[in-house]
């Protein structure tokens, strides 16, 4: 299989002394319900976890579906939403942020756009469901916390895109869950998310889409290092395949 999700710049011997250590039950001292600022987005500020929890909608996208400026499917068209993912062909699901008031209309961030952008695509006829689980990556901490129902389940360290390629923040949505023969730089699974890394490491050979996936390089974990994907560790993995379905969102901030 061709690896194009955005990879790890290095690669190294998989090693298991520190696999336990990257899973964190404990509150981080710092405070997790940050606020995301948006880049190249007219939307700058990310709510924080509501104090009353509101299950994500999540629609399932069969066609293309042009993405309005406005809801109401008259003004200008801002994008399109593709049916499938930017490399593996899966189905797109996609998360909607807001409803108009008629609920008619739903807000959503275009994938793999870049500039990052949003659009009110029209929810008629299109599947739904829910979704309790919300994937918070910090930069700046490296850290990553999975929430449900705006609970904090657990924490752990992640590697994050180096100074020339830095993660870009935004609010996205896993579209692919790939595995891999465990001991590659990927490690043994990856979640693609519906983002793109603009500023790809000089002689990168390899796609710009971004990920969560693991490593075969663990002491990589907790720097900045990456092509812009965020490598975590096997035990990590080992608890996030049975929480992030897809259209789960992911919200990376600075």
């Amino acid at each position: 299989m061709v690896v194009v999700l955005a990879a790890p710049v290095s690669s190294g011997g998989e090693g298991p002394s520190r696999i336990r250590s990257d899973v964190s039950s404990e509150v981080e001292p710092a405070n997790d319900r940050v606020t995301i600022t948006a880049a190249a987005t007219p939307r700058v500020e990310r709510r924080s976890l509501p104090q009353r929890f509101q299950p994500h909608l999540l629609v399932h996208v069969p066609r293309p579906l042009p993405a309005f400026a406005h809801p109401n499917g008259r003004g200008r068209v801002v994008g399109t939403v593709v049916t499938r993912s930017k490399y593996y062909h899966v189905p797109l699901v996609v998360w909607v942020e807001q409803l108009s008031p008629n609920r008619r209309w739903g807000l959503v961030e275009l994938p793999y756009a870049w500039p990052r952008r949003e659009g009110w695509i029209r929810l008629t006829g299109l599947r739904r469901e829910t979704n309790a689980v919300e994937v918070h990556v910090d930069l700046s901490r490296h850290w990553v916390t999975v929430y449900k129902r705006a609970e904090r389940l657990f924490g752990f360290r992640a590697a994050t895109g180096a100074a020339v390629s830095p993660t870009p923040p935004g609010e996205y949505v896993v579209t692919d869950r790939v595995p891999f023969a465990r001991g590659g730089y990927l490690g043994s699974f990856a979640f693609g998310i519906s983002g793109i890394q603009p500023r790809l490491p000089p002689g990168w050979s390899g796609g710009n889409q971004l990920a969560i996936h693991g490593t075969n390089d663990p002491s990589s974990i907790g720097r900045s290092v990456s092509a812009g994907c965020m490598r975590v560790s096997e035990a990590a993995l080992a608890r996030l395949k049975p929480l992030l379905r897809l259209g789960t969102p992911v919200l990376i901030t600075r």
